[in-house]
């Protein structure tokens, strides 16, 4: 989707229609839609035609992009989770895997990356899922996902939490207890980040709802933004719409409590359940 969206605007650019791209790669316009709005696989021999039809010769620029059309043909771990993981996810799975960098807001839950087996298990159980497997295997999906805080080279992680999502208790206070000893834990590290909005804060930009904003590798490519409703997922991707939501994010981090008053704010709410 991120190299769809970038050969789109590099072509828009260019005043180049959909029909003549489509011609260049010995395809039509349907083609190039659905390479641009990521619904199929890329050959790397279509985006060097593209990229050469669409005068871009910065040769990091284009190593970026052939590197990631060989990596949309390539399964990711999660595709053994094929049964639990619908087309939407799949797509931000992806993305989360390969950001370098992870902003993002809640207001209900503990952020996924940030959850321990039991909170997830308790979230996992909330949806109209009622078969125990296939909830136990979106358990094991969730933790395979935290993964990528544990590698050589990590994301940045930089969240905002509001206060209700670590004032309500899911599955019992010591589940809630044991949750707020592992947000305390993963906010010592130099890739974590945790904020928390606090009530006194009053209403905020974002309090209509979570925000994810991913940016990839390579810095020659937009941010990614993803707004997860309850049957699906969202991409808003005009640089309008990104540059808004970077906005919503940056306001955000200045109205809610310094990430040095985290530890302090959670042993708080730790001693109040």
């Amino acid at each position: 989707m991120i190299l769809g969206t970038r050969l789109r605007q590099l072509r828009e650019a260019r005043g180049i229609t959909g029909t003549d791209a489509g011609e260049r790669i010995r395809g039509s316009h349907s083609k190039i839609s659905r390479l641009e709005s990521g619904r199929t696989g890329f050959k790397t021999r279509d985006v060097a035609d593209l990229l050469t039809l669409y005068g871009v010769t910065d040769e990091a620029e284009r190593a970026t992009l052939i590197a990631l059309a060989r990596q949309s043909n390539t399964a990711g771990w999660w595709h053994v989770y094929y049964d639990v993981v619908p087309a939407w996810l799949n797509v931000y799975l992806g993305l989360e895997q390969t950001a370098v960098v992870i902003r993002g807001y809640e207001l209900q839950f503990v952020p996924g990356l940030l959850q321990t087996e039991e909170y997830a298990r308790v979230v996992t159980r909330l949806g109209n899922e009622e078969d125990e497997e296939r909830i136990e295997r979106r358990v094991r999906l969730r933790m395979g996902r935290r993964r990528i805080l544990e590698r050589e080279r990590p994301p940045h992680l930089w969240v905002v939490i509001d206060e209700a999502a670590l004032r309500r208790t899911m599955g019992g206070p010591a589940l809630m207890r044991r949750q707020l000893d592992h947000l305390m834990e993963v906010s010592e590290l130099p890739h974590v980040t945790i904020q928390v909005v606090p009530f006194a804060a009053g209403g905020h930009a974002a309090i209509a709802g979570p925000v994810t904003i991913l940016r990839p590798p390579g810095g020659e490519l937009p941010d990614v933004v993803y707004l997860e409703q309850m049957t699906g997922g969202v991409y808003p991707d005009k640089p309008a719409e990104i540059e808004q939501y970077r906005h919503v994010m940056n306001r955000l981090v200045v109205d809610a409590e310094p990430p040095t008053a985290t530890r302090d704010f959670l042993y708080r709410v730790l001693r109040e359940l």
